[in-house]
């Protein structure tokens, strides 16, 4: 009994070692072999490495089955890689743009807030700025105004009264007068600040209503706080008077009694205190009422007291 146990043990591990596994055991065994991952396959290949009888199979099938088996696993990996991480990569991309686009609008938004407010602020500069300006203009324009020019009549003074009988051009048999006077006067601007530019309307020189004799001031320029003395001619030629001369009684050709005349004018002064934005106007009309005396010819008649001013 004993032998016999010792044979058939014999021969059974004599047949176990001689008879090779089933290829079909082999291939699923390598079948079962996990490929997912290769930390799984290496946690299958030490428990398989536990197993004392397993590990043969298990190599002898993965070298069997040669560098095949290596090639269709990495493939396999990698395919399972690729097509796992390409749906990622089109959601990451996705989600890259969309960012890109948001931070785009955020920046477009940045920059046309950016834009609304500084167009608010040259906005607000230009009305600050006029708001101003206008303000400076009222007052200088208020503080000029009480600065009028003043204007003195001096005095005047008859050169030559002729009175003579004559024809108009129409060959009308009137009395005709001719004459020449001097009219002194002082000009005075008053201002602090700005100087002014002066001009006058003619003078006139009238009797009765009709004017005799005319004359004129140049146009000047007066710095301020100045004064200055002008000497203005008057004259007139055969003049003639109509109904006017018969109240006028002359011998030989010189009025006998005193003649009343009339002296008339206006004086435009205007100042440029910033540019032509502030320019005030000052005018003042004169009209003084003298008697011309046959016995003071050539002989200045004072003013004072005489003329008016307007």
């Amino acid at each position: 009994m004993p032998g016999d146990l010792a044979k058939t043990d014999s021969e059974a591990s004599s047949l176990s070692q001689s008879s090779p596994p089933r290829s079909p055991r082999r291939q699923m065994y390598y079948v079962q072999s996990p490929s997912r991952d290769s930390h799984d396959g290496e946690k299958t290949t030490n428990s398989f490495n536990s197993t004392p009888v397993l590990s043969p199979t298990h190599s002898h099938s993965n070298s069997s089955l040669g560098p095949h088996s290596s090639r269709e696993s990495s493939s396999t990996r990698l395919s399972k890689h690729h097509g796992s991480r390409k749906p990622r990569t089109n959601k990451q991309s996705w989600k890259e743009f969309d960012a890109i686009e948001e931070e785009a609008l955020l920046d477009g938004e940045a920059a046309h807030h950016a834009l609304h407010r500084r167009r608010c602020y040259f906005l607000s500069f230009l009305a600050g700025f006029f708001v101003l300006f206008t303000t400076f203009s009222l007052i200088l324009w208020g503080a000029s105004r009480p600065q009028k020019p003043k204007i003195t009549m001096k005095s005047i003074s008859f050169n030559e009264f002729v009175v003579q009988a004559g024809a108009d051009f129409s060959g009308v048999s009137t009395e005709m007068v001719s004459m020449n006077c001097t009219v002194k006067l002082t000009y005075r601007n008053t201002a602090t600040f700005f100087g002014v530019h002066v001009t006058s309307t003619p003078l006139h020189l009238s009797y009765s209503q009709l004017t005799v004799a005319t004359g004129s001031i140049h146009k000047f320029y007066q710095s301020r706080k100045s004064q200055r003395a002008l000497i203005v001619m008057m004259e007139g030629s055969h003049i003639p008077l109509y109904g006017g001369g018969a109240s006028l009684a002359s011998l030989n050709g010189a009025p006998t009694q005193p003649v009343p005349v009339t002296l008339d004018f206006m004086v435009r002064s205007r100042a440029y205190v910033l540019g032509k934005l502030v320019k005030p106007k000052f005018y003042k009309r004169i009209q003084c009422w003298v008697t011309m005396d046959p016995k003071k010819m050539s002989k200045a008649i004072s003013l004072k007291n005489k003329c008016s001013y307007s």
